[in-house]
């Protein structure tokens, strides 16, 4: 069926038929070798050791934090940056661009919302990747200055109507550095509404009879011309949602499926913090494991029988309709991630050749996800491979928290974001919480040499 595109030109609204975008991309999608890149770089990752400490207590690796007007949608928390390299055709200087997710303070006083960071979407500019300015332009449809997308008020019936968060923004490309003009980008991104869920739903060992709000969170796409205003599709949901939570009591749950689900499908609690990658017949070439070019999406979710946060996967042949699949990441019984498995970020594997100064397609697939401690209960960057994109194995630890209690991420790192660069490095985005839930948004750095990420120097601080 068609779905409707809400599209704000000029400060107008306006509806239209999306019948063109969907033809244009059902297109690229037989296409993948080049009519849409993921955002994510390709790099090949060794088992890596743990991240290193800062050498000076006077440098730091923050490269955002919450604005200081408490007015501005992300006042209070930041969180989830996706991060793009490229240089625009007939132009040769860099341009990096972020999206991220941010809550206010004056964000609607409501204490039955989940505590996260998501709000609202907005982005920042930068010429380097590590000195940012935060865009003060966003779409002219938002209540709010500087944001991208924020929360629907055209559709009271929608799964957004509450707060939303990042998940991941594909840019349209030639070639994996080179922004081509006229085409459309595609964000994938999670909401919440108003309706109220039990507390004990996704706790375990709690009586109570409190309720949460915008917790049973779906995955919505929206599209854009320029990345600063967007417009949502409507998903084959009735909420508008592309991907909700499998739960066999929803009548409508069989459109997630290709086929009918198997009994031992795991029912979910929600789903969150998409992650896209696409499958190319390049990529095919050198992984013979994966049979089919398409898209793959990563996300969040909660088993409904044990409560466990674990990661799940679906495919889709155009980007728009999916179908579960399952999950793919879980929890072990002991160890960093024995608590839970969330937040990923999943590139494809590539080596770089240091005559040609250009990165190269490999085998396999490396993913970079949050694994929370039963012990400390704190989120630290974990690491896993695989050579199909579905059957993971896990490497262990990639990144630790802070190891001061003065470091912005001394209470856990998430949401990790890998951009490759131009010299043969990788640079990992990543959430950070201190003291207090404070939130940042920090770099690291890959070293070959010692396969092991250092935190990279972005901030300047002088004794006082």
């Amino acid at each position: 069926s068609l779905c409707r595109v809400i599209i704000s030109a000029e400060g107008r609204k306006t509806r239209l038929q999306c019948c063109k975008i969907m033809i244009l991309y059902r297109l690229a999608a037989l296409a993948l070798a080049g009519a849409l890149i993921s955002p994510f770089a390709s790099a090949w990752i060794a088992p890596s050791k743990q991240i290193r400490s800062p050498s000076s207590l006077f440098l730091s690796n923050v490269v955002l934090r919450p604005s200081k007007d408490p007015k501005a949608f992300d006042s209070a928390q930041v969180g989830t940056a996706r991060v793009h390299r490229y240089i625009r055709e007939n132009d040769n200087d860099a341009e990096y661009v972020m999206w991220y997710h941010g809550r206010s303070q004056e964000f609607p006083d409501d204490p039955n919302l989940p505590p996260l960071s998501t709000g609202r979407i907005g982005r920042a500019t930068s010429k380097n990747g590590l000195v940012w300015e935060k865009c003060l332009q966003g779409s002219e449809s938002e209540d709010v200055e500087g944001v991208s997308l924020g929360l629907n008020q055209e559709s009271w019936w929608g799964f957004d109507t509450a707060h939303v968060g990042l998940g991941q923004v594909m840019l349209p490309m030639s070639t994996p550095a080179v922004m081509t003009e006229g085409g459309v980008y595609i964000m994938y991104y999670m909401g919440g509404d108003g309706k109220e869920t039990p507390v004990k739903a996704y706790m375990e060992g709690v009586d109570t009879d409190a309720t949460i709000k915008g917790m049973q969170m779906k995955i919505g796409v929206a599209v854009s011309q320029d990345g600063i205003s967007w417009g949502r599709v409507e998903g084959d949901d009735p909420s508008g949602a592309c991907m909700v939570p499998y739960d066999t009591e929803d009548p409508n749950h069989l459109h997630m499926f290709d086929e009918r689900p198997a009994s031992s499908m795991d029912e979910e609690l929600y789903c969150g913090w998409p992650e896209v990658v696409v499958h190319t017949e390049a990529d095919i070439e050198v992984s013979p494991g994966k049979k089919e070019a398409g898209f793959f999406m990563y996300y969040s979710t909660m088993r409904k029988s044990d409560k466990e946060k674990c990661i799940a996967i679906a495919e889709s042949a155009d980007g728009f309709r999916w179908f579960k699949k399952g999950i793919c990441v879980e929890p072990d019984e002991t160890g960093l991630d024995a608590g839970g498995c969330a937040r990923c970020s999943v590139i494809p594997n590539a080596e770089y050749d240091e005559e040609s100064r250009t990165w190269r397609n490999a085998k396999g697939w490396t993913m970079y996800y949050e694994g929370v401690s039963k012990e400390d209960n704190k989120h630290r960057i974990m690491m896993a491979q695989s050579m199909d994109g579905e059957t993971w194995r896990k490497h262990g630890l990639a990144v630790d928290v802070g190891e001061s209690q003065e470091d912005f991420d001394c209470n856990g790192v998430g949401s990790p974001h890998i951009l490759r660069l131009d010299d043969g490095s990788m640079r990992m985005y990543y959430t950070g919480q201190g003291e207090g839930g404070t939130t940042a948004i920090g770099v690291a750095k890959f070293d070959a040499s010692t396969k092991a990420w250092t935190r990279e120097q972005a901030e300047f601080s002088l004794a006082t």
